[in-house]
Order: C-alpha cells, then structure tokens, then sequence
C-alpha cells in the first residue's frame, strides 16, 4: 500500500493480522559496528521481518550492514552519528522524507543524536515514535547534558533495558513509569548453547591462547577501559594467592594503549605473570566460554545491563559480578552466581575462593540452574517479542498528528 501522507484517522495496518498492510519501523542509531545497540537493532530487524513486517534502519552504515540486509532489513544510510548541529538539522529533513517515502509507521530511537533528528522528523510526517533506553549516559555540567539525554524519554513509549535504567529514568528525568516498558536485553540462545561448541572450536582457541591443561580459567570478557574493572580482578587474583589457576583478559584496548600498560605493569608488580594474560577481542565468544570455569563482570559503574553476565550462564558458566546495576536483577545470588561489592578486591577474592572451593555435582547444579533463568528469562526472541508488543501497543493508540509535537 502507497504512502498517502500524514493523517489524523487511524492507519490501515495491520498489527494483529487483520489482512490490511504489515506496518513499517524505521530503527535509528548511530552506526553499526559493533555493540549492544548495534546488536540489538539487528534482532529487531529479523523479527519484524519473519512477522512479516517492513524493517528500515537509518545509520551512518558500518560492517553490520549486512547482517540487517541479511536479516531481511533494509538499511538507508545517514550521517546519524554526527553531533553537529548543523548536520543534526540536515537529518531532520532527511529522516522526513524518508518516512513519507517509505510509510513509515513507527520512527525507533536507539540513541541521543540521532533521536533529536528522528523526533523533529517523526513530528513533521505524523509517525509514531519510540526511544530505547540504553544507559546511564554522563549528566555533564550545568544541566545542558542533561537536557540532551532526556530525549530519550520523549518516546509515546520508552523502553527500559532493566528495572535499573527504567528506575534512573524516573529519578533524574522525571519519565512518567506509565511510559516505560522494561525490556531486558535478550541473549541469542541458539549462539550461546554448550551443545552447539563443536571441541575443535574450543581446542583451536586454547591453543591461540596457550593455555594448559589442568588449570581452572577465570575469564573477564569486556574492552579494556578501567570501568570494567580488569585492575580489581588483578588485585583480588593478588589476595587469592593461587597460582594454580589461569585468568584471561578477554577484550580490546580500542586504542588505549596506555591502561593497558597500566594493567601489564600491575601484574608483573604483583607476580602474576603466570596467572594473568590481556589478549586480544574473541570472535568466538561461545568457545571462550567454554574454556572457562567462572566468569568475571568487574565493572565499577553500574552496568545498564551487562551481556556478558547473561551469555556465561546460558553457557552454564558460574558469574561474579559486581552488586550494583542491572546484574542485581539478572544474578541468582549464592544459586547462579555471587554479587561483590563493587571495586573491593578483598570481596571478588572471597567470591572466587568459594567458587573453587565447590564440588563437581555442586558447579553441576549451579551451571543447570543458570541456564534454566536465563532461557526463561533472558532470551532473545522473548525479547523481540516483547518489542514487537509494544509496537502494537503504540499503533493500537490515538494516531500521531504531523506537526503536533510532542511534550
């Protein structure tokens, strides 16, 4: 069915399968190389499509292009990753035409640059707009950062990640619960599944990585930045005084060479050169974690949500993570894993010594029960289903007005 313009009557499409036309979602997001956003923009993608739905993309392009085409998405691509005023207004225009050329039902904001364009255009063209929150983001000075973020709570309906971001939406933004709608990031269960890691996969990667036989492996996934914690698990390994274990450092420094000096120089200060290796990002993630005995999220800032806790225990993999943020809700405590005080090497210490310290039938049960929470939990098509709900919800409403605006 052609794009006939903005109207104030109810669109004829179909979100329940009445026969009419499947709605159109035009997603917007900076780039797509490589994250969490990035990652999830794609699932969408591939839901809406096997739902028979239209999936439009708007970026300023990157590798995972062709994971949306190949998804059954289009991508259009846009300068969306510029802060620049001048280009911001330019998206404007650039976003409206390409809503009207494409019907576009429903305009998806994934981050704050391109949501400020992709609101004044949804505006303009009479779309339905909706936001995902995705972080914390840094409030700056004067209030001016804060002002920036909060358009991300401009959505008809704003998606939380995890109870944490819908709760720190409220507080410093003021959003309004009956806007928010939790949906936690979805783990891809047909990826992260023992069952599907052939040996050769995770003998190739032990060899890349030399590691020996015999030794348990204590593994923190995550770029090398010091918010992730890296020099806390240095520290905690320090405390443990064991060096009958291995702990990789899984993750890339992106350019910053100088923490990861940093962190050499931290471990060859506390003799654990034996003990700690820094190796480069891992294109095989599930294998990774199957090398592994216990997974370790560090971080000292409250993670959103936090990937890597979800994949180790779908893996069956035992978790420390640290006691804030959205691992509070996706942790069983003393049952999949074990919260730490956040940034406290004496408290991770304890958490590994227990970890080590349990029998073969005890880490059995532990690694059964974790992947039971996160299939029933944690899944990818729950949360693409749970997406494609509130799309719904938001077509089922009052129909958008072009040039109404929004409060």
């Amino acid at each position: 069915m052609p794009y006939e313009g903005p109207t104030t009557e109810a669109p004829s499409i179909d979100a329940h399968g009445s026969g009419r036309r499947q709605p159109v979602v035009l997603q917007v997001l900076p780039s797509l190389v490589t994250g969490g956003v990035e990652r999830g923009t794609v699932e969408v993608a591939q839901a809406l499509a096997e739902a028979g739905w239209t999936a439009v993309v708007a970026s300023n392009g990157g590798p995972m292009v062709r994971e949306i085409t190949r998804a059954g998405g289009e991508h259009v691509t846009l300068p969306l990753h510029s802060k620049n005023p001048l280009v911001m207004r330019a998206n404007v225009r650039r976003l409206e035409t390409l809503i009207r050329e494409r019907g576009v039902d429903i305009v998806h904001a994934r981050s704050r640059a391109p949501a400020w364009s992709a609101l004044a255009a949804a505006n303009r063209a009479g779309a339905h707009f909706v936001t995902t929150f995705h972080g914390t983001y840094n409030l700056g000075w004067f209030g001016l950062k804060q002002r920036y973020n909060a358009v991300m709570t401009q959505g008809e309906r704003v998606i939380a990640i995890s109870n944490f971001i819908a709760e720190h939406a409220r507080r410093i933004y003021g959003l309004d619960p009956d806007r928010v709608r939790i949906i936690h990031r979805g783990v891809d269960l047909g990826r992260f599944d023992p069952l599907r890691v052939s040996p050769e996969r995770i003998i190739a990667l032990a060899r890349k990585w030399r590691l020996p036989d015999g030794y348990p492996v204590i593994m923190l996934p995550g770029r090398l930045t010091r918010w992730k914690g890296q020099s806390v698990l240095i520290e905690a390994l320090a405390l443990l005084g064991r060096h009958d274990v291995r702990c990789l450092l899984v993750g890339s420094d992106q350019g910053r060479t100088g923490y990861r000096a940093e962190l050499t120089d931290l471990i060859e200060r506390r003799k654990l050169t034996d003990v700690v290796h820094i190796v480069d990002e891992c294109n095989d993630m599930p294998a990774a974690y199957m090398l592994t005995d216990v997974v370790v999220s560090a971080s000292t800032d409250p993670e959103a949500f936090g990937r890597v806790v979800t994949e180790a225990q779908a893996m069956g993999r035992a978790i420390v993570a640290s006691d804030h943020g959205a691992p509070r809700e996706t942790v069983l405590p003393g049952r999949t894993g074990w919260l730490v005080t956040p940034g406290d090497p004496v408290s991770l210490a304890g958490a590994l010594a227990a970890f080590l310290g349990l029998t073969g039938a005890k880490r059995t049960e532990m690694a059964a029960l974790a992947q039971d929470f996160v299939r029933e939990n944690f899944s990818r098509d729950r949360m693409c289903a749970a997406t494609l709900d509130v799309y719904r919800e938001v077509l089922a409403g009052p129909p958008p007005v072009a040039g109404a605006g929004r409060r």
